[in-house]
């Protein structure tokens, strides 16, 4: 199953390279297959975490979408490599470095923070793009973003916290952890992650207008991979003696919302701006919220749904008026 999935994304990947009529309705189609995919993460993550730790997560993520990916790039779009520049690499191995540094960060948080604290801090992701596309790349940003952004942020928040936050007899009532002992330094990794995942973005946008998405998200997943296998081996993690049902949850993990999640929003960078594509990904927790409903029986909340339903606003908000850059290589 898990292998006719990647054939179907390399495959639609591979169509949506070459321009026809409705190549700027594909764009849209990627980041909402690319959200959807990505949403089946933190599933995966809570029920590897039984046993394996957050680094070895991270490190088996992409390295089994580099060992797809890879000998692919290698085969069939090598000649691609060889028209890099020396300033093109450089920014491939910021691009990997960042990606790494993002998993690391934030998957290693939620040891430490709640999961409310953990995506309110990541999920600022397209604040930091949004602050930094206009100096990076010189990409003007439209009010409708910024407004969109504003409004999926605050239900960005507003999700984070209904696991922390209730209403009781009519007033709403946090708990007051959220600065206190080891919870800092989780938030400070969790918003770490953020910065990462923010400059991951803007180094993919500028390279990939030179890379197809199979050529760029090879470059990219392998330098991260072989970053955090180093960081793996250098801490001694165990990575043999887990239970054949931990396996699964780490292939699911590198097939699903890597391989085939964060692939298609690569490609939507080629044609889309850094700071659309962020915003679409605050999605994310609706996704999250629908699959932890069907498989875990977790129904949400008032302020979750409410949250919801402002970050989805937020999305159609700076989607409005949308003008996609599409290449024709």
């Amino acid at each position: 199953m898990a292998l006719s999935s990647v054939g179907i994304a390399l495959q639609l990947v591979s169509m949506a390279d070459t321009p026809k009529n409705d190549a700027h309705q594909r764009p849209i189609l990627a980041t909402t297959l690319g959200i959807l995919f990505v949403s089946t993460a933190s599933i995966f993550i809570r029920f590897a975490q039984s046993e394996a730790s957050s680094i070895v997560i991270a490190a088996s993520r992409l390295l089994i979408a580099s060992l797809i990916l890879v000998p692919i790039a290698f085969f069939k779009f090598r000649d691609e490599f060889g028209k890099l520049t020396k300033p093109d690499l450089i920014k491939g191995g910021l691009s990997g470095l960042f990606l790494a540094l993002h998993f690391a960060t934030w998957i290693s948080s939620l040891q430490y923070t709640s999961v409310a604290s953990s995506v309110v801090l990541v999920t600022t992701t397209p604040l930091w793009v949004a602050l930094l596309s206009p100096v990076v790349l010189k990409e003007s940003i439209r009010k409708s973003v910024i407004i969109g952004l504003l409004v999926s942020i605050t239900g960005g928040v507003i999700v984070g916290f209904s696991n922390a936050c209730s209403f009781q007899s009519g007033t709403l009532q946090c708990q007051g952890q959220f600065f206190s002992g080891d919870a800092m330094l989780g938030n400070f990794m969790a918003l770490f992650g953020a910065w990462m995942a923010a400059g991951y973005m803007l180094m993919g946008r500028r390279l990939r207008h030179k890379l197809s998405t199979v050529s760029y998200t090879a470059l990219v997943y392998g330098v991260a991979a072989l970053i955090l296998l180093v960081v793996v081996l250098i801490r001694k993690e165990p990575v043999f003696s887990y239970s054949g049902q931990t396996y699964i949850w780490l292939l699911a993990l590198g097939v699903f919302p890597q391989l085939l999640g964060h692939s298609l929003l690569n490609w939507a960078l080629k044609y889309i701006s850094a700071a659309y594509v962020s915003l679409t990904l605050l999605g994310e927790p609706i996704g999250t919220i629908i699959l932890a409903l069907i498989f875990l029986k977790e129904s949400p909340t008032l302020l979750e749904g409410v949250g919801a339903v402002l970050i989805l606003i937020g999305i159609v908000i700076g989607s409005v008026n949308r003008r996609p850059r599409v290449n024709a290589a």
